[in-house]
């Protein structure tokens, strides 16, 4: 380690021309006293959900074997590189998705139910409600002193108004993320938008895409106070320095790419959001390269991903499944639709994993952004061909700041309560609750 005089904060920022930059965990962020007997500043804890829309093919998603002896499924299998830091749950239930005489609409319960545990209210109207999710409570713990307490993205635009399915409104398909019981948060699909809420600071939002649209990089806007840091940084934190801006301006440049394909292709709808890639891949990937700038530089701790809506019809022919996937997850037990949508399920996983493979080559501190965060990944539906709640694909992966034992298959009675989950996931990041949702304590032995 370089020591320095420079004791930099934690948060701290590169102001210039309405930006206002983070920098990752650096050396000098450790006081100079305690340096010789540490090796970085003490690590935050992250928590994160990434939402697989409609369920897994248990067949496929379900490890062999139970505790450390087992192996990976078909779908899972896209964790290997991480599978030391994985943790699979089987037999946990969302009771509360039952329809409780409310008759059909198990699309809108799953998707309310999911991270709140609580039986959402079948209305077309106002009068919404379910619960406050898990990533808020979280969020208000966590997020104290972010920039963002928390992020919540989508890959599908939250635009769906008045009655979805069977009577329940469109704001139960639209959010997972809820502020309050009656209040969904909305999720952000626009690339372009979490970089401006991320790195844009000062005049109108019109106005910094106006900026930010012309050639020169919000990095750019900073460089004076970059060259005053970099006098002062050891060569180890100069090194971080310009990787962290690399990253940055790649982030950028895709951005920009899309926007412009945006512009040259008349065959967009006219109402897609500025900024989003016609390709899903790119789409995922690049709000993924969003978290994990997000994550390194602690502008927020918590965040909620959808990787697809419940009931969406969306096609993947570029991986050789041109169904809608709603259509599939109505398989009717027909192999050959069974096979494709176990396909769509393996390929967001692949994409997820590599989301985990990046957080796991980024140091923090001691160790990895993955080693200091807990990510779940999972659904709030189980077989979609029956629309069932029951034994949900759910795995956890991350560290936890050591809070974390991975490479484990976890089985539990078919009627443990999935909120039970989150009652630990809240204790482990600081949060102590009693009661979550429907739960009845923590989750044994995670």
């Amino acid at each position: 380690m370089f020591i320095t005089k420079l004791a930099l904060p934690r948060r701290t920022f590169l102001r210039g021309m309405g930006a206002a930059v983070a920098l990752p965990m650096l050396d000098a962020m450790v006081p100079a006293l305690s340096a010789l007997n540490r090796t970085a500043a003490q690590p935050v804890r992250r928590l994160g959900f990434v939402y697989l829309p409609m369920g897994a093919i248990k067949d496929e998603w379900t490890p062999t074997g139970v505790g450390t002896n087992f192996e990976l499924s078909p779908i899972l299998s896209a964790f290997s590189q991480v599978r030391e830091q994985l943790t699979v749950l089987t037999g946990l239930t969302h009771a509360e998705a039952a329809a409780m005489g409310d008759g059909n609409g198990s699309h809108s319960r799953v998707a309310a139910v999911y991270l709140t545990g609580v039986h959402p209210r079948r209305t077309e109207g106002a009068d919404i409600q379910a619960g406050t999710s898990v990533d808020q409570l979280a969020a208000r713990q966590l997020g104290q002193g972010t920039q963002l307490p928390s992020l919540e993205l989508a890959i599908d635009t939250g635009t769906l108004v008045g009655n979805c399915e069977n009577g329940y409104s469109c704001a139960y398909l639209n959010s997972l993320s809820w502020r309050s019981p009656t209040t969904p948060n909305p999720m952000e699909t626009n690339p372009r938008t979490v970089f401006e809420q991320m790195f844009g600071e000062g005049g109108s939002g019109a106005e910094r895409r106006v900026q930010m649209r012309e050639d020169s990089s919000v990095l750019d806007w900073v460089n004076g106070d970059l060259k005053r840091l970099e006098r002062e940084l050891g060569p180890s934190d100069r090194a971080r320095v310009a990787e962290y801006f690399d990253a940055i301006r790649a982030v950028e440049q895709r951005i920009q790419a899309a926007e412009k394909q945006g512009e040259d292709d008349p065959f967009v709808l006219p109402e897609a959001p500025l900024g989003v890639p016609n390709s899903y891949e790119e789409h995922v990937k690049l709000l993924f390269d969003m978290l994990v700038l997000a994550y390194r530089t602690d502008t927020t701790r918590v965040f909620t991903f959808a990787l697809g809506r419940e009931l969406s019809n969306r096609t993947y022919p570029q991986i050789g499944v041109p169904d809608p996937h709603h259509n599939l997850s109505h398989h009717g037990n027909d192999p050959a639709k069974i096979v494709k949508l176990a396909k769509v399920q393996t390929h967001q996983a692949q994409l997820t994993a590599s989301f985990l493979e990046q957080l796991k080559a980024t140091e923090d501190g001691d160790g990895s952004l993955l080693d200091h965060s807990m990510i779940l990944f999972g659904s709030g539906m189980s077989n979609s061909n029956e629309h069932s709640y029951i034994d949900l694909p759910l795995a956890v992966l991350g560290g936890g700041s050591g809070q974390l034992k991975g490479s484990r298959h976890l089985t539990y009675p078919e009627d443990t309560p999935a909120a039970n989950l989150f009652v630990s996931l809240l204790h482990k990041v600081g949060c102590p609750v009693e009661q979550f949702g429907n739960s009845t304590g923590a989750l044994a032995n995670l």
